[in-house]
């Protein structure tokens, strides 16, 4: 159930972000991930109404501090796939995505199989070769910045979402798609970006909203079921989402060692499922 829940949750991921891109071609990034993430936060709150829980305050502290680092990690995915290749600035996030939570779950006690490990050191070669394209223009070198700082955090979006208890229910995941949407403000504030959705062209990132509350929620309850340091991986490829529907539909060339990372990011999969 774990493992078929991050991939879930990784699929969501990538296709919300391929959509973040390509609306933010044309809108600034920081609006697109306003619009989006308010678009999951309501979903969220419905959900979390509906399915019930009974959270603890550290529930909610914990949800709050997953939003931060969401939304900090979606503006800056959003602004490096609005200039950069799509199939540079995703796959660079996930390295910091799993790298992040796979630390502190080792640190705190978690041991999973030697096959399990196996396949999750596997998978961070598989996001390198992913991300891996020959290019040194200025926009390539701002998308890997963009890219890295992404991967800070949503990697403190995993790693905290891996900490919430299992009878909060979804209202942690509701407290931190409301956190989220402040911080990507304040960040686009600070920056002195603009973020306020004037445009009608902004309001399309609304259909990304369905997106973001299932990967989130695809996560959490991934957590509850499996450990973080390979539930978290598992979900940290969903660049290769974003790198598939880039080529199909923006035809945006696949290298041969991208390839061999997709391949070895299957084989990372059935590794850890087989574990």
């Amino acid at each position: 159930m774990a493992i078929l829940l991050s991939l879930l949750s990784a699929w969501a991921y990538g296709t919300s972000d391929f959509l973040g891109g390509i609306f933010s071609k044309r809108v600034p990034p920081w609006q697109i991930a306003v619009v989006g993430q308010s678009s999951s936060g309501v979903l969220s709150i419905a959900a979390a109404l509906i399915v019930g829980g009974s959270p603890t305050t550290h529930d909610l502290a914990y949800g709050a501090l997953a939003g931060l680092g969401g939304g900090f990690g979606a503006a800056f995915l959003y602004r490096g796939l609005s200039t950069a290749r799509m199939s540079v600035v995703a796959p660079l996030s996930g390295v910091g995505t799993a790298l992040i939570p796979v630390a502190v779950g080792l640190a705190t006690g978690e041991r999973p199989s030697s096959v399990t490990l196996l396949g999750v050191v596997l998978a961070f070669p598989a996001i390198v070769l992913i991300s891996r394209v020959s290019d040194d223009s200025p926009a390539h070198r701002s998308g890997v910045l963009d890219g890295v700082l992404a991967g800070i955090g949503f990697g403190l979006l995993f790693t905290c979402l891996g900490q919430v208890g299992d009878d909060g229910g979804l209202y942690p995941l509701a407290m931190s798609q409301i956190t989220s949407i402040l911080s990507i403000i304040v960040t686009a504030i600070v920056l002195r970006q603009s973020w306020i959705p004037r445009e009608r062209a902004a309001w399309k990132a609304t259909m990304m909203g369905p997106l973001g509350a299932v990967a989130q929620g695809a996560f959490l309850y991934a957590t509850q079921h499996g450990l973080l340091s390979v539930v978290s991986v598992i979900s940290s490829l969903y660049p290769a989402s974003t790198v598939l529907l880039a080529a199909v539909v923006l035809r945006e060339r696949v290298q041969r060692w991208q390839g061999v990372g997709l391949l070895a990011a299957a084989v990372a999969v059935a590794l850890v499922a087989a574990g």
